[in-house]
């Protein structure tokens, strides 16, 4: 009889131990598409459905065939863009164009610029919500939100935010939900009505840049500066778990597919994130990518997640002037990273 209970241990646990392995992820670079190019980047987004992505490169997009990699063109003349907003139905992008406190609408399909329309000082991320077919920037330097009517490219509100917005998500029913870094804090926007309708803290986070939605579920992923994803009850507001995730993160997306929330973390990790038991959460795989590669965007039709990075030199010696000098980055060795499973 304790033979035959021992047998049936190991096999339960051989059981578990084989589970356990064929759930692990194993995502890795399976792609490099080598784009070159000067100047930096920040956020970048995927059309799906026409294949290409959108990066943006300082002061224009850079147009991607999102299979190939090539070089489909570029919007020109978006100084300091932070983000592409894609909005199919409408056959339109916004982009956010920071030094010029202004949005860029563009055609999808040639990629000429309709018209620039003014929003509040330093928008960063930007957001199309389908239900009310309005676009949301938010704007690091006035604390706030303009609020766009996406076919008429006309401002139709601002809302005030009373701190720093960064990166923000909808949930496909009128909400639209925006990380708020200087206070730690998420906040939840009635699209219609134009106001916050609930904010919560989102602690031990501290300092959340990028943010995903898991839909079904209701759940958001605030990614934070204390190496931190912070999982929150979007219809309740309120935190209801954490998993560590690596240093320099600016980025976070979520596959409803897969069930995996992912941070693009500038020490050259990815962090793939699972719910492992109910309402417990953790690390389950920081995949290899590459230094500086703190941004993403997935691929709904493919999976595939895209990284943008580069290679930098040394930094050159501090002076009086300039106390903390930043390194150049090294001739075009601009690259778009492919990673999937």
């Amino acid at each position: 009889m304790n033979r035959f209970r021992a047998f049936a241990f190991l096999l339960v646990l051989l059981l578990l131990v084989s589970s356990a392995s064929a759930q692990a992820p194993s995502y890795k670079v399976a792609k490099r598409f080598e784009l070159g190019g000067d100047g930096g980047w920040d956020y970048l987004s995927v059309d799906a459905a026409a294949r290409r992505i959108y990066v943006s490169r300082a002061t224009r997009v850079m147009v991607v065939d999102a299979d190939s990699g090539k070089l489909l063109g570029e919007i020109p003349d978006t100084p300091g863009v932070h983000g592409i907003a894609i909005a199919n139905d409408l056959g339109r992008g916004f982009i956010s164009a920071g030094r010029a406190n202004s949005v860029t609408i563009f055609d999808l399909k040639t990629m000429a610029v309709i018209s620039k329309v003014d929003v509040g000082q330093n928008p960063d991320a930007i957001l199309y919500e389908p239900k009310t077919k309005r676009v949301f920037t938010f704007n690091g330097r006035s604390n706030d939100s303009t609020v766009l009517d996406g076919a008429a490219g006309t401002v139709a509100g601002t809302i005030p935010l009373g701190g720093k917005p960064e990166f923000s998500v909808h949930d496909d029913k009128g909400t639209v939900y925006v990380n708020i870094e200087d206070k730690s804090e998420v906040a939840a926007i009635d699209a219609k009505t134009m106001k916050v309708t609930s904010r919560w803290s989102i602690a031990p986070g501290e300092e959340p840049s990028g943010l995903a939605i898991d839909r079904k579920k209701g759940r958001l992923f605030s990614v934070c500066n204390n190496k931190l994803m912070v999982v929150s009850d979007a219809a309740a507001g309120k935190v209801i778990g954490t998993a560590p995730i690596g240093a320099g993160t600016d980025g976070a997306g979520f596959d409803p597919d897969y069930g995996f929330a992912f941070s693009s973390n500038g020490d050259g990790t990815l962090t793939v994130v699972s719910e492992v038991s109910p309402g417990k959460f953790d690390a389950v795989q920081n995949a290899e990518t590459q230094q500086r590669a703190r941004t993403m965007t997935i691929d709904p039709k493919t999976h595939a997640i895209y990284l943008p990075a580069a290679k930098f030199g040394a930094a050159p010696a501090a002076t009086p002037e300039n106390p903390r000098p930043r390194p150049a980055m090294e001739p075009n060795s601009f690259v778009l990273l492919v990673v999937s499973k």
